[in-house]
Parts: C-alpha cells; structure tokens; sequence
C-alpha cells in the first residue's frame, strides 16, 4: 500500500497532543481538525500508530470524500470510490458508524443503508458476482458528514484503542486510558519527577505515567483488527513493530509515582490493573483521603481526577473534597497541580485561580483542566 491519509480522533481539547505524537512518530500532519489529526503514512504507519500512539481512539483510513446533500449524491459518491483497492470478494464491510453534524443527511440508519447499497453495488462489478457470502476478515466502514461533507473512513483498530487491555476492573467514573495519557502529556512532568494522583480510582493516571517512564507501547499487550488485512498489510509489519515495541521497554527505572484513594476496595482494583499492565513496581498505592496528602519532596505533580458531583447525593460533599485538596496543596511547597473537572467550584476550594484553564470533552461531558503551575526545580550542575 503507497502513502495515505490516515486519521486519528481523540478527546475535544486534546489535538496537540496527538499532534506532536504523530510528528514524533515520524509522519506529516495534513490536518487538525477539533477532535481528529490527518497525517500521511504507508501500511507501516497504520502499524505503529495503533501501536504506539497513547491518546487517539482508533487509526483510520481515509478512502475518499465529497459533498452529498441528498441520498442520490451519497450513493453515487459512496460507488464513485475504488474500493477493490481496499475489500478483497470476501472481505466483510459493514458500516458500522455514521455521525452527521449540520449536514442535510442526518439519519444514520439511513445513511448506513446508503452507503452499504452503494458499495454492494460498486463491488458486484468488479468482482463479477451477485452476492457477497463475506467469509474473510472485515473492514468496519465509518462515515462522517460536516456541513454537507462526507468523509469515507475504513476502521484499523477494531476494539478502541483506550482498551489497552490491563482494566480488567474500574471503580465508578473512570477516566480512561487516552484522555489519561493526554492529560500527562499536557503538564510538563517527566519520568525523574513525583507524581500524586490523591484519587486515583482504579489507578489510571498512575499506570499511564509509569507506562510512559518505562517506554512501554500502549498497544503492546493487545491486538488489532488490521492485522489480518493480509491483503493490505504484509503479516511481517506487525512482527517488526511489535519487536520495536519490546526492544524500547525499560522496566530498569526509579520513579516515584503514587496514587491514593479513601476506598481499600479501589486501592486493590488499581492494584492489580497495575500489574496487568506490567507496572506494578513503579507504583505505591495507598488507601488514604485525600486530607492526608502530603510528601516531603519539592518539585512533585498532582495530577487527578476528583469526583464531579454528577450525583446529587455526591454534589453537597464537593466543597469539603476540593478544599481539603486546596488546603493540602498550599502546603506543598514548589508543587504544581493539574485537575480535570466538571464542578465549578473548583477555583474557590482551591483558594486562588489557576494559572491556565484547557476545556476538555470527557465523553459528552465538558469538563475544565485547571493547571496550578508551580516553579520549575533548579537546573542540575554538570558533573
């Protein structure tokens, strides 16, 4: 397969940071759009991006786009595309999502209808046959429509990408693992520096810090639909790029990561998430409330995900957590903290105003991630 566009979506207010993700794995960025990246890459990308970036859902690829504003015009564009370059005769295609936003088309019953007729139709010439038995692997299509736009996507990934395969348990409202990531990602914490999450829940923030100190792949422990696209993908790419993942772990580290929670019963969820993900000596969990944080070195992150209060039984306890945490990080001295949250009130407990402010979409969800930034630690003399 030559070079392609290939899409990544991820969490609204996230996209620089799967930008330079993608930059970093080595791929030209086309597009930055809320909520999706465009980049360029050949079958090896497809690879390494479902392997190794953290914070995108899923890789697509990108097989065409045109304008439709009726079902006739998404018929003919849907047919118009060459996808015998893509489905081998016994290859499984079902549209599996369709998402319209300000566009005249807005079924996606429909528009799935449509798009599956068009491209029966489309295939039937070329392959020389009346009927499809679908036998071999599949090929989930998925279908966006922006303002009369419709842009034509083939799934790669399968199961989504934030499934890295080591949550087997969760407590109530976990982050999850790409949103995580990004968060990490969006403070300037480093593998050699404290990090406290004082609610850690079923351990998530924590364990995706140590994956990340360690240099362990996100997708290193899971599968991908991609892989049996033989078709498309020579089975050798997978091998190299999972042999790339295991040559950069290194479990070989000191760190000081450590997440608290109030709940004994939490504290052993993350626990064995975290030795799923192979990064359980990297972590000290704790059960302990959050009123109780405190840590005598300089420099440390708080970065947590506090309850929001979307329960109304859990709304009037609210002021008293996040003042707790407000009162506790006034103590730590030369600490910087990052909290995602949906409660108001957040600046108020925390007794000032956060030095920066980022709106994040957790879900359907429009949280803010206040960022408390503190000194930076005194440069190290050179031996």
């Amino acid at each position: 397969m030559d070079l392609m566009e290939l899409s990544a979506p991820c969490h609204f207010g996230t996209e620089a940071v799967l930008k330079k993700e993608i930059y970093d794995l080595g791929y030209d960025i086309k597009k930055v759009e809320d909520g999706r990246i465009t980049f360029l890459g050949d079958a090896e990308a497809i690879c390494r991006g479902n392997m190794f970036l953290r914070t995108t859902e899923r890789v697509l690829v990108n097989v065409g786009s045109f304008r439709a504003t009726t079902f006739e015009e998404l018929f003919q564009g849907i047919k118009a595309l060459e996808w015998e370059n893509y489905i081998p005769s016994d290859g499984k295609f079902l549209v599996t999502k369709a998402t319209s936003i300000k566009s005249k088309l807005f079924s996606p019953s429909d528009i799935q209808s449509i798009v599956k007729k068009a491209m029966v139709e489309r295939l039937k010439d070329v392959y020389q046959v009346n009927w499809f038995e679908e036998t071999g692997s599949s090929y989930p299509i998925r279908i966006f429509l922006l303002k009369d736009e419709v842009t034509v996507t083939i799934d790669t990934t399968g199961t989504s990408l934030h499934k890295r395969g080591y949550r087997l348990l969760t407590s109530k409202a976990p982050i999850t693992e790409t949103l995580a990531a990004a968060l990490i990602q969006l403070t300037p914490w480093r593998k050699d520096r404290v990090l406290v999450d004082p609610f850690c829940g079923s351990g998530t923030i924590a364990i995706e810090a140590a994956l990340m100190a360690a240099n362990i792949a996100p997708g290193i422990n899971r599968q991908f639909l991609a892989e049996s696209w033989e078709n498309l993908i020579d089975k050798s790419l997978w091998e190299d790029v999972r042999e790339e993942a295991n040559d950069l772990v290194d479990l070989n580290i000191q760190t000081d990561i450590q997440g608290y929670d109030i709940d004994s019963d939490v504290i052993k969820i993350a626990r064995e998430n975290a030795r799923m993900a192979g990064v359980l000596d990297l972590i000290h969990f704790q059960q302990r409330a959050v009123k109780d944080l405190h840590h005598p070195k300089k420099y440390g992150f708080i970065i947590t995900n506090p309850p929001y209060g979307e329960r109304i039984e859990e709304k009037e306890n609210l002021p008293i957590i996040y003042g707790d945490l407000g009162a506790r990080f006034a103590e730590l001295d030369s600490w910087s903290a990052y909290i995602i949250t949906s409660y108001e009130g957040t600046e108020a407990c925390m007794g000032r105003k956060a030095d920066k402010n980022r709106k994040i979409y957790n879900g359907m969800l429009k949280t803010y991630f206040y960022q408390y930034l503190g000194p930076k630690p005194p440069r190290r003399k050179k031996s």
